[in-house]
C-alpha cells in the first residue's frame, strides 16, 4: 500500500490535489489498485476510482462471476482478514472504506476473493484460520493460544463434528483475541470467523445436524 501511495504522487503533483480528490466520494477520494481472484472470468489487478460499486468492478474488469452473477455466493472484499460478504450484500456494495464499514466488513487492500455457489464457505474460512495460526509469531498469549484453538474448532465445524453451542463459544473466543494483541494479527484472525458466524450460522448448524442425523454420510456417499 505504501508503494501504491508513493507511485501516484508524481501524477498528483502534476495534475493537482483537486484532480485526485475528484475521484470517489467524500472521505473516500482518489484511485485504488483493486485485485480480483477466485471465481471471476478474468482475474486481474486494475487501477480504478474509489467508491466504484462491487458489482461494476466485477462485471467491468473481472469479466463477471463464473456462471453469471446469480451464481455468486460470497466475496471477501479486501484481503484474507476482511469479513466475508454474502451475495445479497454484493449487489449494492460500494468499494471504499465507508461502504465496507457499513456492511461490517473492511476495505483492506481491496484484493477481492470472489466465490461462487460451489464454494464451501465454512471450509474457506477454516483455511484462513489455518493461515493465521501459522502466521502468529507467538508473542501474545491471546493470539498464540487463540489462533490454534479457533483453527481446531473450525476444522470440526467443516466436518460437522461439533455441538451447536460451540458456535457461540467460538465467537466468544474471537472477541477475547480481537483487540488484545500488540499487532493486528489477532484481529485479522478473528474477523473472518466473526463474518462467517454472522452470515452463515444456519449453514454451520445445518452441517452439525446433518452429521448427527447421518444425512452428511449419505450425502458424501452420493
Amino acid at each position: 500500500n505504501n508503494v501504491e501511495s508513493i507511485a501516484v504522487v508524481p501524477t498528483i503533483l502534476r495534475r493537482g490535489a483537486a484532480w485526485y480528490a475528484s475521484f470517489g466520494r467524500p472521505n473516500n477520494t482518489g484511485v485504488k489498485l483493486f485485485a480480483m481472484s477466485g471465481h471471476v472470468n478474468t482475474p486481474c489487478v486494475i487501477e480504478e476510482s474509489m467508491s466504484i460499486s462491487m458489482k461494476e468492478l466485477i462485471e467491468k474488469h473481472g469479466g463477471g462471476v463464473r456462471g453469471g452473477w446469480k451464481n455468486l455466493k460470497a466475496v471477501i472484499p479486501g484481503g484474507a482478514s476482511c469479513p466475508i460478504l454474502p451475495a445479497k450484500f454484493c449487489e449494492d456494495a460500494i468499494m471504499d472504506y465507508d461502504g465496507m464499514r457499513e456492511l461490517k466488513s473492511s476495505f483492506g487492500t481491496a484484493c477481492m476473493i470472489v466465490m461462487d455457489q460451489s464454494t464451501d464457505v465454512i471450509k474457506a474460512v477454516w483455511r484462513l484460520s489455518k493461515f493465521f495460526k501459522h502466521e502468529s509469531c507467538g508473542q501474545c498469549t491471546p493470539c498464540r493460544e487463540g489462533t490454534g484453538w479457533m483453527m481446531r474448532v473450525m476444522e470440526r465445524l467443516v466436518r460437522g463434528e461439533a455441538e451447536i453451542e460451540e458456535i457461540d463459544m467460538l465467537l466468544s473466543v474471537t472477541k477475547q483475541v480481537e483487540g488484545h494483541t500488540i499487532c493486528a494479527l489477532g484481529d485479522a484472525a478473528a474477523w473472518p470467523i466473526q463474518g462467517l458466524i454472522r452470515h452463515y450460522r444456519e449453514e454451520i448448524e445445518d452441517r452439525i445436524k446433518a452429521r448427527k442425523s447421518g444425512r452428511m454420510g449419505a450425502m458424501a456417499a452420493e
